[in-house]
């Protein structure tokens, strides 16, 4: 019965909440299985959780002041007006104008307080999320600790620690169906279709909010690469539309660019997580690897972790990666796929959504699954 399972599992965040200390690990569990975090009011006191966020020390609301003489004002400005859709339907023009104005200060204050951060487009896809789900203040403590952590990346001065990330994509698709990865390689796509997926967390693509905030808990609760591992497995689900489709890059980008809006979100959610246990980083590292590894968020996330209390997602989802295998043996079925000198097997298990998606293996071996690499991909 949904309303039971869902009442259960409030009291069940609400345990963790106010255990002493607390239970941070249950949180991200929470975020991740089956419907995330369920509501808005959930949202505001579990996301600052997941990201050691204090709210009794929130900062000052930015003044007027930030506008002035702000090399970036006028681009943030211009990407807030077309921001539009991402404003719930219906809302009064006076509120939604209201609240441009309070997203414009909320990016400008972080990026003045960070200077080595920098604005790109699609940032203010996933400010405005937060804003709409937990208001300005909380929004821009929020925003400040995933700006310097999770979307680091993506603000350095050059695209290239984002172009490090897309080079996972193809890498994962190969393990799991190096039909597909062969035909897109023929195709000569590339992975730049993906690139509004990645560095907007999926906010700017998806038209409903309820599956844009659904993962965002996830996300939240993740790695810094699962993101891309979700654009993985959705590649992955359209399997026999890009097979079916003409082999040249302009059908096929065409085709993967244009994100269904009715996707199987929790089934996805699990099937990423999932394929992060069996294909951690480490393993995909030297098929993404980049000559400056050192300086991405995945090797540094260790930072993140070590401010973090009781954060072990990584040994709950094997636990529960684990405990899935054992009880689906009568579903579960090998795929294998031979490469040059080895084969991979990976475990194609019935998923069972109702227990939850896989919690995020992420904290513990953070430095391990970014180690630094000699190879060098971008000349």
């Amino acid at each position: 019965d949904f309303d039971s399972k869902k009442k259960r599992k409030v009291a069940e965040i609400y345990q963790a909440l106010n255990s002493d200390p607390i239970d941070v690990a249950a949180l991200r569990r929470m975020a991740i299985s089956e419907g995330g975090l369920l509501t808005d009011e959930i949202r505001c006191k579990v996301w600052p959780k997941l990201l050691s966020v204090n709210t009794d020390d929130l900062p000052p609301l930015p003044g007027k002041e930030l506008r002035e003489d702000n090399k970036d004002y006028q681009q943030v400005l211009l990407d807030v007006r077309r921001s539009l859709r991402r404003f719930p339907p219906g809302m009064p023009d006076d509120q939604r104008e209201g609240l441009q104005e309070e997203l414009i200060d909320i990016i400008l204050h972080v990026l003045k307080r960070n200077p080595q951060l920098h604005y790109y487009q699609g940032y203010h896809d996933i400010v405005v999320t937060f804003l709409l789900v937990v208001g300005d203040r909380l929004a821009t403590a929020l925003v400040e600790k995933l700006s310097t952590h999770h979307l680091r990346d993506f603000m350095d001065p050059t695209m290239d620690n984002t172009k490090h990330i897309l080079n996972y994509l193809m890498p994962i698709i190969d393990q799991v169906n190096p039909e597909v990865h062969d035909f897109m390689q023929s195709a000569e796509v590339g992975t730049i279709f993906a690139l509004s997926w990645l560095i907007t967390w999926f906010g700017h693509v998806l038209s409903d909010f309820r599956h844009v905030v659904r993962l965002y808990d996830f996300f939240l609760a993740c790695h810094p690469l699962m993101p891309i591992y979700f654009a993985a497995v959705i590649v992955l689900y359209r399997e026999q539309e890009v097979l079916d489709c003409e082999c040249d890059m302009a059908s096929v980008h065409h085709l993967l660019s244009q994100i269904p809006q009715d996707l199987p979100y929790e089934t996805l959610i699990s099937r990423a997580g999932d394929l992060f246990v069996q294909f951690p980083p480490s393993e995909l590292a030297r098929e993404a690897a980049q000559q400056q590894a050192e300086r991405t968020a995945a090797s540094t996330f260790k930072d993140f972790e070590l401010a973090s209390v009781q954060q072990r997602p990584d040994t709950v989802l094997r636990q529960r990666f684990r405990e899935r295998l054992r009880g689906e043996e009568r579903t579960k079925s090998i795929l294998t796929k031979p490469r040059t000198n080895r084969f991979v097997k990976l475990a194609v298990m019935g998923l069972t959504v109702a227990l939850g998606a896989a919690a995020l293996a992420v904290v513990k071996s953070a430095l391990e699954w970014a180690p630094k690499f000699e190879l060098q991909i971008f000349p």
